[in-house]
C-alpha cells in the first residue's frame, strides 16, 4: 500500500461543496497507478466559511480517502512542527506539499519560509527517513500581481523553494521540485485570484501527478478528461 499525504494551506483542504485537487489527483491514481495506494493524514474535513472553521464534511463527492494535513491559513512555519508526528501516525510514503502563500503573506519573508521548509524536511525524515516529497512552488495569486513587492518575494521564495529541494534531495529520501501548471490562469482557474475552481483543481492535480510519473514511474501523465 503506498500512502499519499496531501499537505497545504487554503488551496489543498478546500472549502465545503468543492472536489479539491486531492480528490482529482485520488480519482487520476485509481486508474493509472498499478497498485494499492491511499491518502493518509491526521485530518479529514473541509473548511466551513460561514463557520469560519474546518468542520464541514461537505465534500461535491465524498466517497475518496479524504485524510490529509492542510489548513486554513497554515503554512510551513504551522506544518513543520506537526509533519513529524502526522508522518508517524499515518506511515506516509509520500508527501504532496503545496505552501507558501500563506507564511509569505502573513508571517515571514521569502528566507525565513525557505528555513522552515528545511526543518519540515528534517522533521519529516525524523519519522521516516525514506518518505519522499513533491513540492509545488508557489503559484502567485492576485495580490501577487498587484503588489509588485509581495510578488518579487513570491518568486524568491521559489527560486529558494528550488535550492532547498536541490540541496536536500537524497536517493533513500528523494525530493521533487513539481513544474508549476504552465496554463494555470487566476482569472480562469480560481473563483477569487487565489482558491482554485474546477479547472483549477485539475491543474494542481496534474502538477503533481506529472511529477510523480516522469522522476518515480507512479501513475501516468494527468488526463485532461480525469473526473
Amino acid at each position: 500500500m503506498l500512502r499519499f499525504m496531501p499537505v497545504g494551506d487554503s488551496q489543498t483542504i478546500g472549502s465545503a461543496g468543492e472536489h479539491t485537487w486531492r480528490y482529482r489527483l485520488w480519482r487520476h491514481l485509481c486508474t493509472t497507478y498499478g497498485g494499492p495506494c491511499t491518502l493518509v493524514g491526521p485530518r479529514e474535513t473541509l473548511y466551513d466559511k460561514a463557520a469560519d472553521a474546518p468542520t464541514s464534511h461537505a465534500y461535491a463527492e465524498p466517497d475518496f480517502p479524504r485524510a490529509h494535513l492542510a489548513g486554513w491559513g497554515e503554512g510551513w512555519l504551522h506544518m513543520a512542527p506537526l509533519i513529524a508526528d502526522a508522518v508517524r501516525a499515518s506511515r506516509a510514503d509520500v508527501l504532496l506539499v503545496s505552501l507558501g502563500l500563506i507564511d509569505l503573506g502573513f508571517y515571514t519573508n521569502a528566507e525565513q519560509t525557505a528555513e522552515n521548509v528545511r526543518r519540515f524536511v528534517t522533521q519529516a525524515r525524523s519519522a521516516n527517513p525514506r518518505v519522499r516529497m513533491v513540492l509545488l512552488p508557489v503559484i502567485p495569486n492576485i495580490r501577487a500581481q498587484a503588489d509588485a513587492l509581495f510578488g518579487a518575494q513570491v518568486a524568491l521564495f521559489n527560486e529558494l523553494l528550488a535550492k532547498a529541494a536541490a540541496d536536500l534531495d537524497e536517493p533513500r529520501s528523494p525530493i521533487l521540485l513539481a513544474s508549476p501548471p504552465p496554463s494555470y490562469d487566476i482569472h480562469v482557474d480560481t473563483y477569487d485570484g487565489t482558491h482554485p475552481n474546477a479547472s483549477g483543481e485539475h491543474k494542481i492535480a496534474a502538477a503533481f501527478a506529472g511529477a510523480m510519473w516522469e522522476a518515480w514511474g507512479i501513475g501516468q501523465v494527468y488526463a485532461a478528461g480525469t473526473s
